[in-house]
Order: structure tokens, then C-alpha cells, then sequence
């Protein structure tokens, strides 16, 4: 007989955050040829098969450069150092952000400054920005959150205006466009995650970035190995065995590029499935009490092109309501439950409470909700009954 106890705790996630098994089913045949050509070819890291990636990338982003790397956390590193991040140097970051946004640029040599968000997109608020700029902030980088571009018009205003060079944290961003540009391609850079839950997403770690400089380019080639130039896209090409930079270990490993190539043909029709799911979730989920807010796309002014890689909502109680989904096999997670400024890593920086109250409070209220392209309609109507559940005592749905 089935205790109390254990009926309130399911073996296993009715709902799971992310699973990708029926795709990988249905791509197997793609991804074995993929990666049979990479153990007939031999060359298991930045080789054949990553360099068909970074065009086959470039194809779809239009950048003139993509050079892929083993993260997107190297990702971020290496288009600062390229793009001439000196020691020292500031570089003004959302305090709403996952935390490599900020430790990207400790890594890369210079000091993070950290900005209030915007109160709908999340992104990096360019009053709150300018108010924070120093005589050392040398660099302006938003980061694209959740399914749409940071406020890009005015921060590239403020970047033009204060003298600062604008990179982008596009990590989450394949896909997002404003007026047909990519995410990454309206500074100097951006950067690509392709981490499994990406909407493009490997079976490790993997990264990029993209760019339509020829300078920073090549110097993020020669970085990412060992400060060797080699193989990348463009007319820059050179082959040379010397290290002129102080580089590092970041190429990407060929079994990373295979995968990415078999997902990539796929890639518009998962968005549309992602875009499907939203609007099943906003429907069903439309002025239910205890909901403050579900994902909105802020006009800019601009013909944008969201995509949704996750689904956050701001909720009253979110830490009960994440306890009672878990309790009855619904999966969910925290973005971001601590604001970058209350990190114990930048306690350094001498921020308190307070100092950015609305990325704080998108920290104590936010909770992110399955949303996969392998994801069932009938999945969703499980997560929003018992999100209605439990603000209203009834899994009905109306």
C-alpha cells in the first residue's frame, strides 16, 4: 500500500524542465552519419566538422565571422579580451544575469559594473547604466534573456554617446533578430551557448561567437588556441605554429559541431514549436491570481523577432509554488535566485540589498516553466493545472 508520504512524491518528474529524447530518436540516423565522419576523419577538435559548423552558422546569422569555442562562457572571455578589454577595465553588466555574464569579464581581466534591469524585458535598463558609468568603464554589455534582445536602440545610443564599445551577451539569443539583424551582430560581438538546454543545444559544452569585425575576429581565432592563428572564416586566414598571444586551451570538439549540424536543419522549426508552447502557456495561465506577470515582448521600435528559449513568469510566493509543483512532478527552475550584485563572488564590489531593487526583485518572484520543442500540449495543461492548483484550490481549468 502507497503511503500519504509517498504519493505526494512521484518516482519520477510527471513534467521534466527540459528532455530531448524524441528528438535525438528522430535525428539518430543524421547525428550517427555526423558523427561517423568525424571517427573517419580522425580529428576530433577543431577540425573538419566544426569548421562546417561556423559556416553553416554564419549562413544563418549572417555574420561575417563565427569562431567556435568550447563554452559560452569562453565564448564571452575571449570576444572581451579580442575586442581590447584591458586590466582593469570596466564593463557595465546587468545584476539580473546568470553568473558568467559578470565572471566572463573577472576572467577576462577587467571589473564587472553592475546596472538595475528593465521592469518588463529584463534586460539591462540604459538609465540605470548611465548612472552607473565611471572614467574607467570602457565596455557596455546587455545581455538578450529568457526570449527577447535587450533595449538595443538606446544602448547603442548611450555606447555612441559615452564612448563605450557595446558587446553582447547573446548567449541565449540564436534565433532573436532585430530589423533582420542577429542577436550579436549590433556591437562590435556577441557570443552563442550551446549548452543541452539552449535552444540550439549540444551534448556538452560548446560555444561561439560572432562577429563582423576582421580584427577581433582573428584575434579570437588566434585565442581560443594557445594564441595561434589558424583556421577560421575569412580572408584573413593565416597558418602559423608560433603563439603570438597568450591564448588558451578553448577550441570545440568536432562531436559537438556533428550534433549542432544535425540539429541546425531543425533549428526554425523547433522556434515555432517553442513559440506554440508560449502561447498554450498564456493562454491558459491569463489572469490567474497569484500570476503578476507572464513573458511580455517590450516594443522597441523595431521589427523584432523574439524567440522563447524559457518561459518565466513573476509569481506571488514563487518558492511555495516551485515546493507544490515539485510535490506533485512538475519540474521548474529558479532564474536567478540570487542578483549578481549579492554574489559572495563580487562581495568585493561592496553592493548591499537594495542597491538594484528591480533585479532583486525579479530574483524573489521569477520561476521559469517546461518549455521544450519535445514538450506535449497536454504537458502544459498539466504544469498551469497545478499552477492554478495552487492559487485557487482547484485543477480545473476553465
Amino acid at each position: 500500500m502507497t503511503s500519504p508520504a509517498a504519493a505526494d512524491h512521484p518516482p519520477g518528474p510527471l513534467v521534466p524542465f527540459f528532455s530531448q529524447a524524441a528528438t535525438f530518436a528522430a535525428l539518430r540516423p543524421r547525428i550517427d552519419r555526423e558523427l561517423n565522419e568525424v571517427l573517419d576523419d580522425g580529428k576530433f577538435s577543431h577540425g573538419a566538422k566544426v569548421a562546417q559548423l561556423e559556416r553553416a552558422l554564419a549562413d544563418y546569422t549572417g555574420a561575417r565571422h563565427v569562431i567556435g569555442v568550447n563554452s559560452g562562457t569562453d565564448a564571452l572571455v575571449l570576444l572581451l579580451r579580442a575586442a581590447g578589454l584591458q586590466p582593469g577595465d570596466e564593463v557595465v553588466v546587468p545584476a539580473f544575469s546568470f553568473v558568467a555574464s559578470a565572471s566572463a569579464v573577472v576572467l577576462a581581466g577587467g571589473r564587472p559594473v553592475f546596472a538595475d534591469i528593465e521592469p518588463v524585458g529584463y534586460g539591462l535598463d540604459p538609465a540605470s547604466a548611465e548612472r552607473v558609468l565611471t572614467p574607467h568603464c570602457r565596455f557596455l554589455m546587455p545581455v538578450h534573456l529568457f526570449c527577447q534582445l535587450a533595449d538595443m536602440p538606446r544602448l547603442s545610443a548611450l555606447a555612441e554617446r559615452r564612448g563605450l564599445r557595446l558587446v553582447e551577451d547573446s548567449a541565449e539569443a540564436i534565433g532573436m533578430r532585430q530589423d533582420g539583424v542577429h542577436a550579436g551582430l549590433l556591437g562590435a560581438g556577441g557570443v552563442l551557448s550551446f549548452f543541452p538546454t539552449k535552444t540550439l543545444g549540444a551534448i556538452g559544452d560548446a560555444g561561439a561567437i560572432l562577429t563582423d569585425d576582421d580584427a577581433i575576429a582573428a584575434t579570437a581565432d588566434a585565442l581560443r588556441h594557445h594564441g595561434r592563428p589558424g583556421r577560421t572564416i575569412g580572408d584573413f586566414r593565416t597558418i602559423n605554429t608560433s603563439s603570438e598571444l597568450s591564448g588558451c586551451n578553448s577550441k570545440m570538439d568536432d562531436i559537438q559541431a556533428a550534433v549542432l549540424l544535425a540539429k541546425l536543419d531543425r533549428l526554425d522549426a523547433d522556434i515555432a514549436r517553442r513559440a506554440a508552447l508560449a502561447a498554450a502557456y498564456d493562454e491558459r495561465l491569463a489572469g490567474l491570481p497569484g500570476v503578476l506577470r507572464l513573458p511580455t515582448v517590450v516594443d522597441r521600435g523595431t521589427a523584432a523577432a523574439p524567440v522563447h528559449y524559457v518561459y518565466l513568469i513573476e509569481v506571488e510566493r514563487r518558492d511555495e509554488l516551485v515546493a507544490h509543483l515539485t510535490r506533485h512532478g512538475v519540474e521548474s527552475e529558479t532564474y536567478y535566485p540570487l542578483p549578481l550584485h549579492l554574489q559572495p563572488c563580487f562581495a568585493e564590489l561592496g553592493h548591499r540589498p537594495g542597491d538594484f531593487p528591480r533585479a532583486e526583485a525579479a530574483c524573489a518572484r521569477t520561476v521559469a516553466l517546461p518549455l521544450y520543442p519535445d514538450l506535449p500540449l497536454d504537458a502544459v495543461d498539466a504544469v498551469c493545472d497545478r499552477i492554478r492548483s495552487f492559487f485557487t484550490g482547484t485543477g480545473a481549468r476553465p
